[in-house]
Parts: C-alpha cells; sequence; structure tokens
C-alpha cells in the first residue's frame, strides 16, 4: 500500500466510514467521478447523499486524493474485491490494492 492508499484510506476513517465499508464507498466514489471528473467537492457530495452516504462530508482535500488515488490504480478499482480488499487473511497490508 503507498502512500496515497494510506492517506486516502485514513481520511475516509476520519470522516467517520467504518473501515469494513471503505471499499464499497471507494466503489460507489469512483462511478460518481467516471460520471463527472471534474465536479466539484459540492457537487460530489451531493451525489454521494443521493446514493446514500448521508453522513460523509468529503472535502477538497480528501477528493484530490481520492482522484490521485483512481488516477494511480485505474479502472481496477471496481473489480469485486472482498472486503477488507487492502489487507490479507494474515493482517497485513496488500502491496497491489
Amino acid at each position: 500500500m503507498n502512500l496515497i492508499d494510506k492517506a486516502l484510506i485514513c481520511k475516509l476513517k476520519e470522516k467517520g466510514i467504518e473501515e469494513s465499508l471503505v471499499p464499497g464507498f471507494l466503489r460507489t466514489l469512483a462511478n460518481a467521478l467516471m460520471i463527472n471528473p471534474s465536479m466539484s467537492s459540492l457537487q460530489l457530495n451531493h451525489r454521494l447523499k443521493y446514493l446514500g452516504w448521508d453522513d460523509v462530508e468529503l472535502d477538497w482535500r480528501t477528493m484530490e486524493l481520492a482522484r490521485a488515488f483512481f488516477e494511480a490504480k485505474g479502472i481496477s478499482t471496481l473489480e469485486y474485491r472482498p472486503a477488507p480488499w487492502y489487507v490479507n487473511n494474515n493482517g497485513s497490508e496488500v502491496n497491489a490494492v
């Protein structure tokens, strides 16, 4: 897991997203950004609320971290992976997130 991955996951947890919900949230976030990659944080938060993430409000910094995360990972972040997909069975972090 690289620095962007760690920073994004940490920020999402600070925003109140439980660790087990992070993969689903990232898929929702990726889909929202794929619809309109240049949307503002206000538009993105409105879209997330529409999709059921009422308790989450992303700031500009977290949104930019997410964009960097998706740029680095590409579309493979949308593949199904069991939660939490960034940790192996023995509890160590996976490098290929």
